[in-house]
C-alpha cells in the first residue's frame, strides 16, 4: 500500500505543475484584446484638383455642303471660280431646259384661249344665257392650266445651280457640256468666315462640358492655338464609344479646313472638392471603401469617387470635412478594432494637387 502511494506521488506532482503553468496563458488571452493596428492619418478638408484633358477634334466650316442638281441634263452654263468667293443666290451652272420652255409656252398659249372663253361665258351667265355647269367647266380649264404652269415653272427652277449660301468654292468637277444626274457632284462650297471644332470627351467629363464653356485648341505641330466657346453638344451618348460628341466655334481663323487639333479642357475639380491619396482606396467587388479612424477605432466607409490625378482622388460621398482617414496600414485594420495612430500627414507631403 505504501509502495502505491510512493508511485503515484510524481504523477501528481506533474499533474499539478502543468496546470500551475497553463493559468498565467489562460490570463493573458482573456484580459488580453486584439493587437491595435499603427497607421498614419489625413484629415479630410476641402481642396481642388488642377486638371486638364486633352481629346482630338477636327477643324470644319461654319457651312459645308456639295452643289449637286436637282435634275438630270446637259450642262449648257458654267460659272465656277475654283477657290473664289461667291454671294448666296449666285448662278453657278444651268442644265438644258429647252423641253419644259416649249410645254410652257404651249401651256401659255391655251391658257390665254381658255381665259377668253372664260371671260365670255362669265357675261352670258350673267344674263341667264347659259347654266352654271357649262361656266364651270371653263373655269376649272383655267385654273388646270395655270397649276401646270406653276408645276413646269418649278422644274424650271430646278435647272438653275445657285450658291446656296456665301461661301468659298472648292473644284469643279464637271466641264461644259457635260450629263449631270442628282448622284453627279459639280463642286464644293464651305462658309469659312467662322470655323467650328467638333470633338468627343469620354461620357465621365459629359458635365464639364455645358454650353458657352471655353476650351484651349491648339495645332498639331503647336504652332498656331486659339480659344473656342462651346455652342452645343449631343444629348445622346454613342453607345459604342461610351463618347459625347461635342461642338465649339473658333474665335481666331488660323486652321485650315479638316486640320487635325488637339483640345485642352478644363477639369479642375470644385474647391470644396474632399481629395484624399488614391492609396487609401480599398477596392471591393462593386464599391469602394476607406479607413476612418474614430475614437481610436478603424470603421470601414463605403465612399463614391469622382476626379483623380497621378497621386489623388476626389470623394463625392462618404466623407466629411474633420475624418481622419488612414493612409498607411489600411490592409491591416480591421472593421471595428482598435487602431493606434503613429502620426498626422498633410496632403501636400503625400501628392500634388497639379
Amino acid at each position: 500500500m505504501n509502495a502505491l502511494k510512493r508511485s503515484s506521488l510524481p504523477i501528481v506532482l506533474l499533474l499539478a505543475l502543468v496546470a500551475c503553468k497553463g493559468k498565467p496563458d489562460q490570463k493573458k488571452q482573456k484580459d488580453g484584446g486584439p493587437k491595435a493596428a499603427i497607421v498614419d492619418v489625413i484629415v479630410a478638408s476641402n481642396n481642388k484638383i488642377n486638371k486638364k484633358i486633352e481629346v482630338n477634334g477636327s477643324v470644319l466650316p461654319n457651312e459645308m455642303t456639295t452643289i449637286q442638281s436637282e435634275v438630270s441634263g446637259r450642262v449648257i452654263f458654267l460659272q465656277i471660280p475654283e477657290g473664289g468667293s461667291v454671294a448666296a443666290g449666285t448662278v453657278l451652272a444651268r442644265i438644258n431646259d429647252a423641253d419644259l420652255k416649249a410645254s410652257q409656252q404651249k401651256i401659255n398659249v391655251q391658257l390665254d384661249l381658255a381665259q377668253k372663253n372664260e371671260v365670255r361665258l362669265k357675261k352670258l351667265l350673267a344674263i341667264g344665257g347659259i347654266n352654271q355647269a357649262d361656266y364651270d367647266v371653263v373655269l376649272n380649264q383655267v385654273n388646270t392650266l395655270k397649276a401646270d404652269l406653276a408645276v413646269l415653272q418649278a422644274q424650271l427652277d430646278k435647272t438653275v445651280i445657285k450658291a446656296p449660301f456665301a461661301g468659298t468654292l472648292g473644284l469643279r468637277m464637271i466641264s461644259m457640256g457635260a450629263y449631270v444626274t442628282p448622284a453627279t457632284v459639280i463642286t464644293t462650297i464651305q462658309q469659312v468666315n467662322q470655323l467650328k471644332i467638333d470633338f468627343s470627351v469620354p461620357e465621365f467629363y459629359a458635365q464639364k462640358i455645358k454650353k458657352g464653356a471655353v476650351v484651349h485648341v491648339q495645332s498639331a505641330d503647336n504652332k498656331v492655338s486659339a480659344d473656342a466657346v462651346v455652342t452645343a453638344t449631343e444629348p445622346l451618348v454613342n453607345a459604342t464609344t461610351r463618347n459625347l460628341k461635342v461642338r465649339a466655334v473658333l474665335k481666331g481663323q488660323a486652321f485650315n479646313l479638316g486640320a487635325f487639333v488637339k483640345v485642352s479642357i478644363d477639369a479642375t475639380s470644385p474647391a470644396n472638392s474632399i481629395l484624399i491619396p488614391s492609396n487609401c482606396i480599398i477596392p471591393e467587388s462593386t464599391v469602394k471603401k476607406v479607413v476612418v479612424i474614430k475614437d481610436g477605432i478603424g470603421q470601414l466607409v463605403e465612399v463614391e469617387t469622382g476626379e483623380r490625378n497621378e497621386g489623388l482622388i476626389q470623394i463625392v460621398k462618404g466623407l466629411s470635412v474633420g475624418d481622419s482617414i488612414a493612409v498607411s496600414g489600411v490592409l491591416f485594420v480591421k472593421p471595428n478594432s482598435p487602431v493606434k495612430v503613429r502620426s498626422v500627414k498633410l496632403l501636400s507631403d503625400i501628392a500634388t494637387l497639379d
